[in-house]
């Protein structure tokens, strides 16, 4: 039996309903997967994902959000083959929170930004093509195989399920 590691992460978008905007957080390039992309990280050992998610949330952002308010849109994996490494990613959206944004979050700057205005935003390209996913019926599941070091997939995987 092959032995795969796996990191746990979360992802949430808050979507302001009355003016249609989401939070973003702007990655500068030092922190990797630079431009603008939804808050989240790594999910802890003792925690659910829907917990863990809202941890995240309020430490990048300061925004509240109980588990259960957080609607569960898809898992998202990315593969590295030679290492035997998942990356899993939980993503959730919510239109309920409370809080006080944070003014100078460590991962970079957050900006709400107007749902029509999101495609003229800098982002990693794996982003782009899942955020409309966070507004989509059902729920997402996509795989993503890379070789190492490379950029290009050797293998993607993408269903829209229920």
């Amino acid at each position: 039996m092959t032995t795969i590691h796996a990191t746990l992460l979360s992802m949430v978008i808050l979507h302001n309903e009355e003016t249609d905007e989401i939070l973003l957080l702007n990655r500068p390039p030092e922190a990797g997967f630079p431009g603008y992309i939804g808050p989240g990280g790594k999910i802890e050992l003792s925690e659910s994902f829907a917990e863990g998610a809202a941890r995240e949330l309020l430490e990048e952002t300061g925004f509240n959000v109980r588990p259960s308010d957080l609607i569960f849109k898809g898992i998202d994996e990315f593969i590295i083959t030679e290492e035997k490494y998942r990356y899993v990613v939980f993503n959730y959206v919510t239109r309920t929170f409370s809080g006080t944004l944070l003014e100078s979050p460590p991962e970079g700057e957050l900006h709400w930004v107007k749902r029509s205005a999101v495609d003229n935003l800098p982002m990693q390209e794996w982003f782009r093509k899942r955020l409309p996913k966070f507004f989509e019926e059902g729920t997402f599941e996509i795989s993503i195989e890379y070789e190492k070091h490379s950029e290009t997939p050797i293998k993607e995987t993408r269903r829209t399920l229920g």
